[in-house]
């Protein structure tokens, strides 16, 4: 189990198991040394954030069979990287974010109030 806390300072909590998301495949927007893209912030997935993906360069519609990758359809929840999600942000296409599921880590590059601005839930 993660030790690891969120951006609201509460214990880390899922992400998604269907699909199964984290840089270990653990479900959690854990991170560690391992992880250079910083899969840390917690998202739900739009059409339009996945279009803007794909011509960023990151498909992640597209299954890749090879590496179990079924392909993110609008709704799914995934651990994406903070840099992805500050580039989608700043060009207005920033997905909805899941506060207890994004790794504290996330507040190094991004904002909490633009976190909050993106909540895809109800903070108590």
């Amino acid at each position: 189990m993660s030790t690891a806390k969120n951006v609201l300072g509460t214990p880390l909590e899922p992400c998604s198991h269907d699909p199964l998301t984290g840089f270990y495949r653990n479900g959690c927007c854990d991170t560690g040394r391992e992880d250079l893209g910083l899969h840390i912030v917690c998202v739900r997935v739009t059409a339009e954030f996945l279009a803007f993906s794909k011509r960023m360069g990151n498909d992640l519609s597209t299954p890749v069979p090879d590496f179990e990758f079924p392909g993110l359809k609008p709704g799914d929840r995934w651990c994406l990287c903070v840099e992805r999600w500050q580039e989608a942000h700043e060009a207005g296409v920033a997905p909805k974010v899941c506060l207890r599921a994004t790794h504290m880590s996330t507040l190094e590059f991004v904002a909490l109030e633009d976190l909050q601005d993106f909540s895809d839930e109800e903070v108590d």
